[in-house]
């Protein structure tokens, strides 16, 4: 399999979760989703398809076509592609974290439980944070021996990392904003329907 099966996988999943979808236009969203992905091909989506329609968690369908048109298959999910659909989703190991996988997970946060989300959101930030202190080091060692345009773009990548570092961050304040909201407004309720009357606990 290829080295991003992983991802092309749970890639496909999503889109079809939301709708059957033909090879061209399955090609055209992941394009869109993957595009930034150097290692993904479309040569490596047809093994991919080939191997989800063996496990069964695709199938595939050729609609009738009128005016002599050529027809075209089309991909829908099925009940055991939505089961793995929502496996994949709940990681949030370190394979949820890399580069090549981070954005996609990140595309289905919607569908996403929040813990889920907090978990990758907070390994993505930790892994960028090591990453920042091996290039500030690199930097440091560097500086007197390298030229102008080979320092601007280790700094170019520094403050690139930190952008992502600054962004997570916020995402995180934002989910954890949001957990606490939640979790007020379940104790308002729970207060709610026991009266609102602490005296009433006790018979007073």
């Amino acid at each position: 399999m290829p080295r991003n099966s992983g991802v092309l996988e749970l890639a496909v999943l999503g889109l079809l979760h939301d709708s059957p979808l033909h090879g061209y236009e399955l090609r055209k969203r992941l394009n869109a989703l993957l595009g930034s992905l150097r290692a993904f091909s479309y040569g490596s989506l047809y093994p991919c398809l080939k191997d989800m329609l063996a496990r069964g968690l695709i199938a595939q369908e050729t609609p009738a076509q009128s005016g002599g048109q050529r027809s075209r298959i089309v991909y829908r999910l099925t009940a055991e592609g939505k089961e793995r659909f929502q496996d994949m989703l709940s990681e949030a190991g370190p394979s949820s974290w890399e580069d090549e996988t981070f954005g996609v997970h990140f595309a289905f946060f919607g569908r996403t439980d929040a813990e889920v989300r907090l978990r990758i959101l907070e390994g993505r930030r930790s892994r960028l944070e090591e990453r920042l202190d091996g290039v500030r080091a690199a930097l440091a060692r560097t500086r007197e021996r390298v030229d102008g345009y080979t320092l601007e773009l280790q700094r170019h990548g520094l403050e690139s990392v930190e952008r992502e570092v600054r962004w997570l961050s916020e995402l995180i304040d934002s989910e954890r904003g949001a957990e606490r909201h939640h979790q007020h407004m379940n104790g308002s309720t729970t207060t709610s329907e026991g009266g609102g009357d602490p005296s009433a606990t006790t018979g007073r």
